[in-house]
């Protein structure tokens, strides 16, 4: 379930003293209901996933990242989606503050902590509303 993987991310950082952590978030089946149509962008947001984007969005200490298959001229339709409803990521299919590291090479799989994709197990229609009690009801 998506809200133990946030519990065991925020309790690494707290343990190791990051001041950030790295969460990836899909579009399609996973943020907004998937149109399933060449050349027309999704807009439908699962229930409480602009909440919580909204939510996240506002913090520092959580570094957003957009995972998404989408073709390039649909991920600029979509960053300015997201902007115009206050959802901003830091980046796209890519963490270029991790490489290389003692933990791992990332030079072709970005590094993150969190995922939420729904071909991963992620539940649009369940775990945004447990994210959101869960964002609401403990310090992250």
């Amino acid at each position: 379930m998506i809200t133990k993987a946030i519990r065991n991310c925020l309790a690494n950082a707290k343990e190791r003293k990051w001041d950030k952590t790295y969460w990836a978030f899909d579009i399609h089946g996973t943020i907004l209901r998937p149109t399933c149509q060449t050349g027309v962008i999704s807009t439908e947001f699962y229930p409480f996933a602009k909440e919580v984007l909204q939510l996240l969005s506002t913090r520092k200490d959580i570094v957003r990242i957009l995972y998404t298959c989408s073709y390039p001229n649909e991920i600029v339709e979509y960053v300015k989606y997201f902007e115009d409803h206050q959802i901003h990521f830091d980046h796209v299919n890519e963490n270029p503050d991790v490489g290389a590291g003692a933990y791992g090479f990332y030079e072709r799989k970005f590094y993150f902590n969190v995922l939420f994709e729904d071909k991963a197990g992620f539940d649009p229609l369940t775990d945004w509303e447990d994210v959101l009690k869960l964002i609401q009801t403990f310090e992250i």
